[in-house]
């Protein structure tokens, strides 16, 4: 199991980056977000649940190609919005060819301590692979899709956000710092968060 972690800086509020969280796709810099469903949304107290599917397509090298036989995948996303707490936690998972490489992403938005007018998302992942024989490949390769991938949703959603606050909108780009290591501890296989 591969392990990643990113922190990203928006340079707008958490009540911008709360409103654009719904309005992300497309973009630009997602091309590859071919639909983006939402199954339920409900208040429970005064948190908001949400449920989203997205469908998206991503380009796979040649050898990937015996293990899938399409392009497209299926994900769900699960989000928790705190307004009093001002916290939105969301949880990302692939639903499809979980077998050959699932990743389930954990991402905190919350306000910045630098700057009460900034928020920070920070971004957990976990990758992995049941393909006997190639599941540390697969994971390799599936850490250095999923760290470029950060970089174009960071880019995407900061687009988004500039498109809809340009006053608020600054000339500083979105800062990221990221890290990954491998999970080999047979022990840590499934506690995700």
């Amino acid at each position: 199991m591969k392990y990643f972690e990113s922190t990203s800086v928006f340079h707008f509020s958490w009540d911008q980056v709360a409103q654009g969280l719904w309005k992300r796709y497309p973009n630009p810099h997602s091309k590859h977000v071919l639909s983006e469903d939402t199954v339920s949304r409900e208040i429970r107290g005064s948190k908001l649940f949400t449920k989203r599917l997205f469908t998206k397509t991503n380009g796979i090298p040649k050898w990937g190609e015996r293990f899938v036989d399409s392009r497209t995948v299926h994900i769900v996303e699960e989000s928790i919005m705190d307004p009093n707490e001002k916290i939105i936690i969301t949880y990302t998972r692939n639903i499809s060819y979980v077998r050959v490489m699932s990743i389930v992403e954990k991402v905190i938005y919350k306000v910045s301590k630098e700057n009460p007018n900034w928020t920070v998302a920070e971004r957990s992942a976990w990758i992995d692979s049941q393909v006997y024989g190639f599941g540390r490949a697969i994971q390799a390769f599936g850490l250095k899709r999923f760290r470029k991938n950060c970089q174009q949703m960071v880019e995407g959603f900061n687009h988004v956000l500039m498109t809809m606050f340009p006053l608020t909108a600054t000339s500083l780009p979105p800062t990221t710092s990221d890290e990954a290591t491998s999970q080999l501890n047979p022990a840590n296989e499934g506690k995700y968060h």
